[in-house]
């Protein structure tokens, strides 16, 4: 579990933010944000490969991986969204490029619409954006997360390993689940896996979804051919919203589309960013 250790602290309104940066300080700077219920770890290829001609920045939301945990956190998409904004300001970085997954896409966008955070380029990945979203399952466990919280802790377990494992395509390495899956457990993981669902209201993405066609910096949405969680359907729907985007669907990809396709991601992650 030593493969991907974030070192720096942050303490934001919603609890301690672990992050990290990689590459050269001077270069231009990438922040990549993670969905749910990930971490920043999805995103350890992509960051590493991009560290070569980039300086990039990543960080476990509050709630998420290694950052803290605890009852009565506000851990919703208004709070990831107001903290990420803080963290902009906290490593000075006044037009990053910013690259982000699922429900770090919602946040990339809460934090850019509603929030006045200016980026150079923004690349969505299978992104929580557009309305209805949420699978059966999630909105079940949102109806009775208390219910779900006091669940065993081998039956937790069992259920969150599933529930992860479905957002690969081909599947995912043995070892990528466990770490996928590590946060998510004992006295403070356990609560905090239903926690952070309990507080996924559609109502956050709705704040921004008609102010969608105002971004005018360059935009990339990647999507994974194959994604169960979301449809590929809501690329080409977010892409119509979105004027100056550039749609790339990945073959063979689920919702993990890090996990499934890393080389084809960050090629496609490099052309963008690069202005290419």
């Amino acid at each position: 579990m030593s493969d991907w250790e974030l070192s720096q602290t942050y303490r934001s309104g919603s609890g301690e933010v672990r992050w990290e940066r990689l590459g050269e300080p001077g270069a231009q700077p990438v922040v990549l944000l993670h969905g749910t219920p990930f971490s920043s770890h999805v995103w350890r290829g992509v960051a590493r490969a991009l560290a070569s001609r980039y300086q990039v920045f990543v960080w476990d939301m509050p709630g998420y991986g290694a950052s803290a945990k605890f009852e009565g956190q506000d851990v919703s998409l208004g709070a990831q969204g107001r903290v990420f904004t803080e963290l902009l300001a906290h490593w000075d970085l006044a037009a990053p490029l910013v690259v982000a997954h699922d429900f770090g896409g919602a946040v990339a966008l809460r934090a850019h619409l509603l929030h006045g955070a200016a980026y150079g380029r923004l690349a969505l990945v299978d992104p929580v954006a557009l309305a209805p979203w949420g699978s059966p399952f999630f909105r079940l466990v949102a109806a009775h997360a208390e219910v779900f919280t006091q669940l065993p802790p081998a039956l937790h377990q069992a259920l969150v390993r599933e529930y992860v494992s479905s957002a690969s395509f081909p599947g995912l390495h043995p070892a990528t689940l466990d770490r996928l899956v590590e946060p998510w457990l004992g006295a403070d993981g356990q609560p905090a896996f239903y926690r952070q669902i309990a507080q996924a209201d559609q109502r956050h993405t709705d704040e921004f979804e008609d102010r969608l066609g105002a971004i005018e910096i360059p935009a990339l949405i990647c999507w994974g051919a194959d994604d169960s969680w979301i449809p590929v359907a809501k690329a080409h729907e977010l892409r119509d919203r979105i004027g100056s985007a550039e749609l790339r669907v990945i073959p063979g990809a689920g919702h993990l589309v890090q996990e499934d396709a890393p080389a084809e991601l960050t090629g496609a992650l490099l052309e963008f960013l690069s202005g290419a």
